[in-house]
């Protein structure tokens, strides 16, 4: 890194081929990008479990019952078998078979009535995998009971579907579009002037451009979620505006003080540019260790952060330099009308801003009390943590949909007709090649009906005309999510499962996956812990040579992230705050969220340590005056990092528009962990804990200087 000033110097003197490359490289990425992009699919089994299994043997035995179909739902008071309402229902599901993926014609021949005669529900299965049929078949499925329900008589009809891409509404705003619209409102008011507001926000644009492409790519030869790309989304506009912003507040600084432009850069990207590929570095090695973890899924979901942070990181030590040399003194032109822009007063002396006196008097006063401010802190850190123990893993189905939707219409027909439980029912399907071990199956469908927790047993369905197969369909007392149906699945796999004789028998559907993902995450977790925190331990200690440094980054990063998942845990009891987004319903939590979260925010946390510690170490060593230097430090810090995460925080709570509730909670929980880690984090509990520490804070052994390699990063 030492030669970060020699490539701002050289991307400057060469400013038009970098930015000629740069838009070069857009157009090819847009380009290859449309013609090679695959398609967005992930797997969610666990790989190796027991509901894996039972997925796989039910989608090559049994293609129409396959779990990830639809069923249409419709409810009459005259009978849902009533002739005229049979008539609309079949001509309904008779076009249904015409759409393209589904598997079969569908009839109400096939319908399940509930125990009143006024619910019907057929269940539709798929002939190809969900990610390639269109999203016209979901919207022509909805739009085929929305017709039925038209025609009168009081008949009500829905359709549910995870799946099945157009049955969800989907009608949300861009949440990325508010984001940037967002983060722009918070440059002006940092940067004063729309030319120095405008270019992080291109060079944002421009990494996204190209990473989405990669990413598009990367579709075609690997499982990626269809959510991923909304996470390099909101990982490349969240790094990529704040890293920016340091680079451009440290050049106009540097400008200020009497710099040419070129020399501006240089100087920017010697310090504020180290700074950036060391946060950055801590970014990508943190989402590396989702890969710790196993799930097929979870690799996609990590590549498309981890491209898009790379890219970003690209653009800010290259195609920034090239940008702000070529805006040279312009970059102070049209300023926004009563506004200072960061960076862009002459002066380094702590007295010099109005901005800066405020945070030292700020610092001084907590260092008068650092331990009252230590206790403080971790007490309103362990008070936004307290949500989090009501989290609940699991995932979420229709019943969390909001209310007037056709698939929370079709939960609450399904619930309201044949109990809670029928909308997850449980998929027990077993090899069957010979005549004894038909009779097995027989004998525990027959034996599963005496369990108290369970409401019905369907009949052995055998699998075409050699049988090798059979399906027995379990439906459970309790809803899907309810904990006791997750109990039930224990108690069945333990119980007379095992003890039925068959050696090629699974318990599977929603509940049984989500069971069977708990229970592997909670496997892995200390591994993937251990792994992220160690190797972002590794990278601080090599770039600040202080162990001390690296432990408290460690603890209050984790305090973070408890806070984060206290919010989580308070949306997703879907009271007033759930409410507040969209979420109305007591609400489980996919297993994966807590460790994509993790991973993130320790990466991004990490960035506002770098940054104020950065400071700090260079004022020390300026003086030797452990004190005031974190005064100092935190003074030419404040704003900076509080506009860097008031942009964080924009960009990620803009998801709360999602559509997805798996981006719901992932950008509404970085959003607060962020607010609350360059708030209570870095202007509390930091200066208090350095003050207690004192010179201590840059200790280190005499072995493990001579062992670490020298990539001190400089401040910014």
């Amino acid at each position: 890194m030492t030669s970060l000033p020699s490539l701002a110097r050289w991307a400057g003197r060469h400013r038009r081929v970098v930015i000629g490359g740069w838009l070069a490289a857009l157009v090819v990425a847009l380009v290859a990008g449309s013609a090679l992009k695959g398609e967005y699919t992930a797997d969610y089994a666990t790989p190796g479990s027991d509901s894996a299994a039972a997925q796989d043997l039910l989608a090559e035995r049994f293609p129409d019952q396959a779990e990830n179909g639809a069923s249409f739902v419709w409810r009459s008071a005259a009978g849902a078998d009533a002739p005229a309402v049979r008539a609309r229902v079949d001509a309904a599901l008779k076009r249904a078979g015409a759409l393209e993926g589904i598997a079969g014609t569908p009839s109400v021949r096939g319908a399940e009535l509930s125990a009143d005669g006024r619910t019907g529900v057929v269940r539709i299965g798929v002939d190809q995998r969900p990610d390639t049929i269109p999203e016209s078949t979901g919207k022509a499925l909805v739009s085929l009971a929305h017709g039925v329900a038209a025609g009168g008589a009081g008949v009500d009809a829905a359709v549910e579907s995870r799946w099945i891409p157009g049955v969800q509404d989907e009608s949300q705003p861009s949440s990325e579009a508010i984001g940037i619209a967002a983060a722009l409102v918070v440059l002006l008011l940092t940067l004063g002037t729309v030319v120095a507001a405008g270019l992080p926000l291109l060079t944002a644009v421009f990494g996204l451009g190209v990473s989405a492409s990669i990413v598009g790519v990367l579709a075609a030869a690997m499982d990626i979620p269809d959510w991923a790309p909304a996470l390099g989304t909101m990982m490349g506009l969240g790094v990529g505006i704040d890293y920016v912003l340091l680079i451009v507040t440290r050049h106009r600084s540097a400008m200020a003080g009497g710099a040419a432009p070129a020399e501006a850069a240089a100087e920017a990207l010697g310090t504020a540019g180290r700074s950036v590929l060391v946060a950055g570095s801590t970014v990508v090695v943190s989402m590396l260790g989702l890969f710790l973890m196993r799930l097929p899924y979870l690799y996609g979901a990590a590549l498309a952060a981890m491209v898009a942070v790379l890219v970003v990181m690209a653009a800010a030590v290259t195609l920034v330099p090239a940008l702000l040399v070529a805006a040279g003194p312009r970059i102070e032109r049209l300023r926004v009308p009563g506004v200072r822009g960061a960076g862009a007063s002459a002066g380094d002396a702590v007295a010099a801003s109005g901005d800066r006196a405020l945070s030292a008097r700020w610092a001084r006063a907590v260092q008068r009390r650092p331990l009252v401010a230590v206790l403080a802190a971790v007490l309103v850190l362990a008070v936004l943590t307290v949500p989090a123990t009501t989290l609940r893993l699991g995932f979420p189905d229709a019943g969390n949909d909001q209310a007037g939707t056709t698939t929370r219409e079709a939960y609450d027909m399904i619930a309201a007709g044949f109990g809670p439980g029928a909308n997850g029912p449980l998929t027990l399907v077993a090899a069957t090649p010979s005549a004894g071990q038909k009779a097995a199956l027989t004998r525990l469908a027959e034996k599963l009906k005496d369990s108290p927790d369970v409401v019905r047993v369907s009949p052995v369905q055998p699998s075409g005309r050699d049988s090798a197969a059979g399906l027995v369909l379990v439906t459970p007392r309790a809803s899907p999510q309810d904990s006791g149906t997750a109990d039930l699945v224990d108690r069945l796999r333990d119980g007379p499962v095992a003890a039925s004789g068959l050696r090629d028998v699974h318990v599977g559907g929603a509940t049984a996956s989500s069971v069977d993902q708990s229970a592997a995450t909670a496997r892995r977790l200390p591994l993937f812990i251990g792994g992220v925190v160690g190797l972002s331990l590794l990278l601080l200690l090599v770039a600040f040579r202080a162990p001390l440094v690296a432990v408290k980054a460690g603890i209050m990063n984790l305090l973070s992230i408890g806070a984060a998942y206290g919010v989580v845990g308070l949306l997703a009891q879907g009271g007033w705050a759930g409410k507040l987004v969209g979420i109305d319903t007591e609400l489980p939590v996919p297993p994966f969220i807590p460790v994509i979260m993790f991973a993130v925010l320790f990466g991004l946390s990490m960035d506002y340590e770098v940054f104020l510690l950065s400071r700090v170490r260079e004022r020390y060593d300026v003086h030797g005056d452990a004190s005031r230097a974190v005064v100092e430090g935190v003074a030419r810090t404040a704003r900076v990092i509080t506009a860097a995460a008031a942009i964080m925080v924009a960009v990620f709570a803009a998801f709360a528009f999602s559509d997805q509730v798996f981006l719901k909670l992932i950008g509404l929980g970085l959003a607060a962990a962020i607010l609350v880690d360059a708030t209570i984090v870095r202007m509390v509990l930091a200066p208090a804990v350095m003050q207690l520490l004192g010179d201590r804070t840059w200790w280190r052994p005499a072995w493990l200087d001579r062992v670490l390699p020298r990539m001190a990063p400089e401040a910014v």
